[in-house]
């Protein structure tokens, strides 16, 4: 197995599980999801750990401690397997012919956050439409300079989790709504080029997961296998 730390590790934060009130803009519908303990990244994947990792740069604002963003969210899944693998862990997600991607529901190595467990995870326990301030959580249009920022610079929510607000936008496992827009996929939280309105807990977005844009990154998560469970 590899020297962890020579493709710099990145520290996780252990979510616990609770139940999550959701609703589908497109028809109203609501729903309660129960959301079950996860870990997931404190900070969004840094241009640092996704070079490391891939031994691929494809930022446009450059740095080692900005998170990386032009990625697709076929590259956020292939990134995810390579770290996997390099840390001795089963990848998630299996590659088909057509585009096709199967998540493996027993694997225990990395993979991005559900749209469900993504707001769970972001609002922290919270029932506001952000979970602080935004000058003091987020980096945005109007405080961001025209560029992404460092990441783990403004104030974590109290889960510890930095960023989830502002800076890069992030992938999530989900299809935004099949039905209606095939396999477009989700990504939440607002970038550094949105105004305040977009940077709210409950925004969604979606594009084709092949879209790569210079605010747009991902974080990463793993599920948490109790002892004694299946």
């Amino acid at each position: 197995m590899e020297d962890l730390s020579s493709i710099l590790m990145p520290e996780m934060v252990t979510v616990p599980a609770g139940v999550l009130s959701q609703k589908d803009d497109r028809t109203g519908k609501r729903w309660a999801v129960q959301v079950q303990l996860f870990e997931v990244a404190k900070y969004p994947v840094t241009q640092a750990l996704y070079g490391s990792v891939l031994g691929e740069w494809p930022s446009l604002f450059k740095g080692d401690d900005l998170p990386v963003e032009s990625v697709s969210w076929f590259d956020a899944l292939r990134f995810c397997n390579e770290l996997s693998t390099r840390c001795g862990l089963e990848p998630c997600y299996a590659f088909h012919a057509d585009d096709a991607v199967e998540q493996q529901p027993k694997s225990g190595g990395f993979r991005l956050l559900t749209d469900a467990e993504w707001e769970y995870a972001c609002r922290g326990g919270s029932h506001e439409p952000r979970y602080g301030p935004l000058d003091e959580v987020a980096w945005y249009a109007e405080n961001s300079g025209g560029a992404p920022q460092k990441v783990g610079q403004k104030a974590a929510n109290t889960f510890g989790l930095h960023d989830m607000l502002g800076n890069v936008w992030e992938w999530c496992w989900d299809q935004y709504d099949p039905h209606v827009y095939g396999q477009y996929r989700v990504f939440k939280g607002g970038g550094w080029a949105d105004e305040a309105r977009g940077c709210l807990v409950t925004n969604r977005r979606r594009s084709h997961p092949a879209f790569r844009v210079d605010d747009l990154g991902f974080r990463i998560a793993r599920t948490v296998r109790l002892t004694g469970s299946a």
